[in-house]
């Protein structure tokens, strides 16, 4: 059985790197239960250090839109000439939250 491939940098995923599932609605904007997709864990710390959960919410709650957003298209660029098992720090950290 095949890899299963990061739909934000079309990198595979191998058994043994970090991971984790992205909630396409965030679990607190009305997502929990709802869709997810599995991503390298310095992917979705990326789309989290650049978009707020309303942003997610609202205009980037799918895969096509993700890759669509320029900061996240760029980085996709940039991660892809890395091997799959690559990590490195997110600059910034997470959005915060808009009241």
């Amino acid at each position: 059985m095949s890899d299963p491939i990061c739909p934000l940098c079309g990198r595979p995923i191998p058994k043994g790197v970090k991971q984790s599932r992205h909630h396409l609605v965030p679990k607190l904007k009305g997502g929990k239960g709802g869709p997810t997709v599995l991503l390298h864990h310095i992917c979705h710390r990326e789309i989290h250090a650049s978009l707020t959960e309303a942003e997610l919410a609202r205009d980037y709650n799918t895969v096509e839109a993700l890759r669509d957003h320029p900061r996240l298209a760029k980085f996709a660029l940039w991660v892809r000439k890395r091997p799959p098992e690559f990590t490195s720090k997110v600059p910034g950290g997470m959005r915060k939250r808009q009241r």
